[in-house]
């Protein structure tokens, strides 16, 4: 009997071993709670776009102010400004009309020496000088009116005429003197050859057959200029 008990408990544990296996091998594991959800990111704040200022009013000023503008340079000073004229430097023939009801007065005439030139002066009254041409002619000069050859210093002769003009006023001569010998390097003798009918001429004689001179038409009082060149 005794023999018969222990076989059963063995086969007893026999099967009890393997029934633990398999019980353990077919429950359901224990699963593991899902993990918490992430939080989600607020979304970044959009910036605000600045404000518009209504129609008709001004935008509001920037935080720099902007730079001042730039000073503007101030004009020369006006000078004296020659009127229109020969303003160059030459030998050629100037020619100038100037429309006038009546003859111009000649008033004075004026010589003087400058640095590199020889000037003579007309004045003038009214606001206008009269037309002029200005040229070198041939000698002899020839005196208007007579007709009559006059003598003149040096090798050139360059003529003024001035018209309509006058060097004259109720039967009295304006400009007393009417030959001169200024004794200047490019002007050695100014003649008077014609005070006639609107036509005034002068004659400067000059050391060269031709030298370069300019004419300048200035104001207040009315001059016309002749500079010769040394």
């Amino acid at each position: 009997m005794k023999p018969v008990v222990k076989v059963l408990g063995r086969w007893m544990g026999a099967l009890w071993l393997p029934g633990c296996l398999v019980a353990a091998g077919c429950s359901k594991p224990q699963q593991e709670p899902p993990p918490p959800p992430l939080p989600v990111a607020a979304p970044a704040p959009v910036p605000s776009p600045p404000p518009v200022a209504p129609a008709g009013e001004a935008p509001p000023p920037s935080a720099e102010p902007p730079p001042p503008p730039a000073a503007e340079a101030p004009p020369p000073p006006a000078a004296e400004a020659p009127a229109p004229g020969g303003r160059e430097w030459g030998t050629a023939r100037q020619a100038v009309e100037h429309a006038a009801p009546t003859s111009v007065t000649l008033r004075t005439v004026r010589t003087g020496r400058n640095e590199g030139f020889d000037r003579v002066v007309f004045e003038f009254d009214g606001p206008q000088v009269p037309g002029y041409r200005v040229e070198y002619v041939e000698k002899p000069v020839i005196k208007c009116g007579s007709g009559d050859p006059t003598e003149l210093a040096g090798q050139g002769a360059l003529q003024v005429t001035l018209t309509p003009a006058q060097a004259h006023e109720g039967g009295t001569v304006t400009v007393a003197e009417r030959a001169r010998k200024p004794a200047l390097p490019s002007l050695l003798e100014l003649k008077l050859t014609c005070d006639f009918e609107g036509e005034v001429v002068w004659v400067f004689g000059t050391p060269k057959a031709s030298q370069p001179y300019r004419v300048l038409e200035l104001r207040e009082p009315t001059r016309l200029v002749v500079d010769v060149q040394h």
